[in-house]
């Protein structure tokens, strides 16, 4: 099982944001090959000490890719990193926080198969947030378009982010999660996407 590529973009999509968007498609097809012939049992399968499973790779991808075009689409307070009231970053990093916030802990599920998932469902999920991502690109006026950052400490302050280098992040972020899953893919059964 793989992904479908994603459609073609429309006509109305100039050669940049074709081209952008055809080399997401690549790095999304060399992530979900490396499932391909696995059952669901498979993808949840933890093969190293480092605790990454092809599924929860997959999931995270997707995750990354759907919070960074919603930022595109909407600005920063669509990719909020909010702490709960009393919680410092510093609390945060240190491990020492009384509370989590959701999206926290939300991105430490999303890389693990979670009893009920399949791989199928997974790979349905994505092919979503790819089909939404071609769609949030071609309805831009540009890929110049710009955005203050949210607030957070990973994040330069004041910096800003423009559609065209979300985009390179995501395709870098795939691709690297790619080569991941080769290694795990190998682990798993000697097999490569290659």
């Amino acid at each position: 099982m793989t992904m479908t590529s994603s459609p073609a973009p429309s006509s109305a999509v100039d050669g940049e944001r074709a081209d952008i968007l055809a080399e997401l498609a690549e790095a999304r097809a060399a992530l979900t090959t490396t499932v391909r012939g696995l059952d669901d049992a498979r993808i949840a399968e933890r093969p190293t000490v480092s605790g990454l499973r092809l599924g929860g790779l997959i999931k995270h991808v997707a995750s990354i890719e759907e919070g960074w075009l919603r930022f595109v689409a909407g600005g920063p307070s669509a990719l909020r990193y909010d702490l709960p009231e009393g919680v410092t970053w510093e609390d945060f990093k240190a491990g020492t926080a009384q509370t989590y916030p959701q999206w926290a802990i939300d991105r430490q599920t999303e890389f693990q198969v979670l009893p009920g998932e399949t791989l199928a469902g997974i790979l349905a999920r994505y092919e979503e947030v790819a089909a939404r991502t071609t769609e949030i690109v071609a309805a831009l006026p540009d890929l110049s378009v710009t955005h203050p950052l949210p607030e957070a400490p990973w994040h330069e302050p004041g910096g800003v982010r423009s559609a065209r280098r979300v985009l390179l992040h995501v395709i870098a972020e795939t691709a690297q999660h790619a080569g991941h899953a080769d290694i795990l893919r190998e682990t798993i059964d000697g097999q490569t996407s290659t």
